[in-house]
């Protein structure tokens, strides 16, 4: 059904499009022009901009936000036998990069407030087989860092930030990926920063692993030809760089008109019975996606969506929950945060271009449904 302001879609990317097409025209064709379609110049400059902009020695482009966590764990020497823990509440990507080395997700839950990792349950996940935390800092808030820093400190263990969702997001000052010893994201479309395709990056100021990504994106060569170990072919291509370094100067104003949009629901929805989404104090959120709960979201998704409003699931079956991982063992109820944020949690329509009056009829649906005149 289309609204009288057409049909609202969940993410509109084509809005975004026509605001910045000459800057994004002109980027591809200089990618034409020097036919580096492969890595090349446009890759190199968007990952020094980006590793400015994140406050870190090093970026690493690669062709996914899976494939950035997959060769961040490597990098940490992660491997056969090991364990990471991990949330189940997260896009099962996080959870692919731990197997896809051999080592084991082993999951805590979440606060029921920040939907990030509960801190409190870290500790005693930790066996003598864990070699790595990897938090996600979901939704676009990150997770509460420094006390797992002080529990990698002290049990000699890799701390991997997945920020996947949270380009520009700030813990006390630090930006997401620069905080861990190694920071991975994704350029899916969709993103705050998204590519035109898939795209990742690693970001880090330990030389070493910047080094070793860079050789295992590019399969495993030192040097031209030389393989030092088993490698991947991982690469970021060169349009995917030249559409992210325009995209890079408009993030920051990308991501303060989403704290606009988000803070005018937060307005709007208060006198609803949904649970709504904030923003922790010393965390600068950059709402990569507004999710509210509610104990009938599917009635209220069926709602939105009769009346031309997309929404989302994200996500509606944690990963400890899912059949690809049913080999672990977990069991409905272990993780009874996660899993009632999972059948709670509904996706509301964010991002820069979406107007008042489109997010003031969003709102009249949800009031209507919930039983707020």
């Amino acid at each position: 059904m289309a609204t009288q302001y057409g049909s609202i879609p969940f993410v509109d990317l084509k809005r975004q499009y026509v605001a910045i097409c000459d800057e994004v025209h002109q980027a591809i064709q200089g990618v034409l022009d020097q036919c580096a379609f492969a890595s090349g110049p446009a890759v190199a400059a968007f990952e020094a901009e980006f590793a400015r902009y994140c406050g870190v020695r090093h970026c690493v482009g690669v062709n996914s936000g899976t494939s950035a966590l997959h060769l961040a764990l490597i990098a940490c020497d992660v491997g056969p036998g090991d364990e990471v823990i991990t949330v189940p509440m997260t896009f099962v990507a996080t959870a692919w990069a731990i197997s896809y080395v051999g080592a084991q997700p082993v999951f805590v839950d979440i606060e029921p407030d920040t939907c990030t990792i509960d801190v409190s349950q870290v500790e005693r996940a930790i066996t003598s087989r864990t070699r790595a935390i990897l938090p996600v800092h979901l939704y676009g808030q990150m997770a509460h860092l420094d006390p797992l820093l002080e529990i990698c400190e002290r049990h000699r263990l890799a701390l991997i930030e997945d920020a996947a969702q949270a380009h520009g997001a700030t813990y006390y000052g630090r930006r997401a990926g620069a905080v861990g010893r190694v920071g991975c994201f994704s350029f899916y479309p969709g993103k705050n920063l998204g590519a035109y395709g898939e795209g990742g990056a690693i970001a880090t100021n330990d030389d070493a692993i910047a080094a070793r990504v860079r050789a295992l994106r590019d399969h495993g060569q030192s040097g031209r030809y030389r393989h030092e170990e088993l490698g991947f072919n991982y690469r970021m291509d060169g349009m995917r760089g030249a559409v992210l370094s325009v995209k890079l100067r408009h993030l920051e104003c990308w991501n303060a008109r989403r704290h606009q949009v988000a803070m005018r629901y937060r307005g709007l929805l208060g006198d609803t019975p949904l649970i709504l989404p904030d923003e922790v104090e010393g965390r600068r959120h950059v709402w990569h996606l507004y999710v509210v709960r509610h104990e009938e979201r599917d009635r209220l998704q069926l709602a939105l969506a009769a009346a031309g409003v997309a929404t989302g699931l994200h996500y509606p079956i944690p990963v400890h929950l899912q059949p690809a991982y049913a080999h672990l063992g977990y069991r409905v109820g272990e993780f009874p945060v996660a899993e009632q944020v999972a059948q709670q949690c509904l996706s509301l329509p964010i991002y820069p271009e979406l107007i008042e009056e489109e997010q003031e009829y969003i709102v009249q649906i949800l009031k209507q449904a919930t039983g707020v005149s």
